[in-house]
This record gives structure tokens, sequence and C-alpha cells, in this order.
């Protein structure tokens, strides 16, 4: 399974790397460990991709070096806000070229006071045909002057809770990022060590058009 978290993170991506003014927008970059959802994916990877806003709505695609070929990700959904309170719905499906990992399919739900924001993703998890298994994805995270925590646990067919810590900032038109990302054993799946801890760097930059 492909984070960067694309849930909520999928409307705050889109919010923090695009202009206000801009309805296109594209990201490349490359990150120094590849994890999603506290699942290590892949050492040194290469992503890039464009997405497309307009009056909350939104739709886009992404993708990222996973050894095996690419994972490509498609999206779309609408979020808005009423007063201070902040609301998303919509859909992610996460495919490989490759035998990496088969395909994620997710209705992804996601609200937000001031800098708190909650998500809940909801999907089918294809298992190269037998058999199809069914996941739930929580989380609670903050985000304020660039610094971000995330707490997230999976329910369902799947186990696993980890957590994300980290900082992102631009200087000179490039994004930087570093985070921490600690997991449990259920996630920590290429290791029989109780948990993990990973520190990652990641450097980009965004496109408005």
């Amino acid at each position: 399974m492909n984070t960067l978290t694309k849930t909520a993170a999928v409307a705050v991506l889109l919010a923090s790397s695009a202009p206000a003014s801009a309805e296109f927008s594209a990201n490349v970059g490359f990150m120094s460990d590849y994890y999603f959802r506290g699942v290590f994916q892949k050492s040194s990877s290469a992503y890039g991709g464009l997405d497309f806003e307009k009056n909350g709505f939104y739709a886009g695609t992404w993708a990222a070096d996973v050894g095996d070929g690419l994972e490509v990700d498609g999206y779309f959904g609408y979020g808005g806000e009423i007063g201070d309170f902040g609301y998303g719905v919509g859909f992610t499906g996460y495919y490989y070229t490759g035998d990496f990992d088969d395909t994620y399919e997710e209705l992804n739900l996601s609200a937000s006071y001031a800098f708190v924001t909650v998500t809940y993703s909801t999907g089918q998890y294809q298992n190269f045909a037998d058999p199809r298994a069914d996941y739930d994805h929580y989380s609670i995270g903050f985000e304020h002057n660039g610094f971000y925590g995330t707490y997230a646990a999976f329910g369902q067919d799947f186990t696993g809770e980890y957590v994300e810590l980290g900082y992102g900032t631009t200087v000179a038109d490039i994004d930087l990022g570093v985070s921490l990302v600690i997991n449990d054993k259920d996630l920590n799946v290429f290791s029989d060590t109780d948990g993990d801890e990973t520190l990652i760097f990641t450097i980009g930059k965004s496109f408005g058009f």
C-alpha cells in the first residue's frame, strides 16, 4: 500500500502545495525512504503528481518508484468549510505497474477544526484476486506552522498502528521536509522486531499554473 498521508492528506497537500489562485498544480520530489501509513515501501524513491482544484472539487494523480515498477494513484473528491470546521469526502485508488503490490480502492472522509484533523478511510484490497480483504484506516493529527503529528491505526482485516511526527517548510521555492515514523510489529512487515523508528528526509518542488 502506498502517506504521504492521501486521505485528508490529499486535501492537505493540495492546499499546502498549490497557490490559491492555481486550478492546476504539479509536484516532483525525492524521499530518502518511502513509507505509507506506517508501512515501508522503498528506500530512495522519486515521485511526481498532477492536481486540479476548483471551488472545493479536486482530482489528481500521483506516482512513486517502488522498485518493481511504479505505484500510480488516482483520486477525486470535494472539501469545504463551515465556519471554523472543515470537511472532505473523496475516493482514492492505488494501482501498480509491476508485481510490487495489488490494487487498493477506498472511500475517504475527513473533518477538521483549527489545527486538528481526523480522517476515516474504508476500502478493499484486491490481494491478487484471492482472497480479497476489507480494511479501515483511522487517524487524528495536527498541523501548525509547518509542524505536524499523526496517530493512526487499521481495522477489519488489517491490523497495526503508527505515529508520524514531522516538519515541512519551503526555502527558495524548494519544499523541504523531515519526519519520524514509528510503527508497531504488525506494520513492520520486513522485520521480526516489535516495531521500528525511521527518520525520513524529503525534497520537492511544486508548480502552480
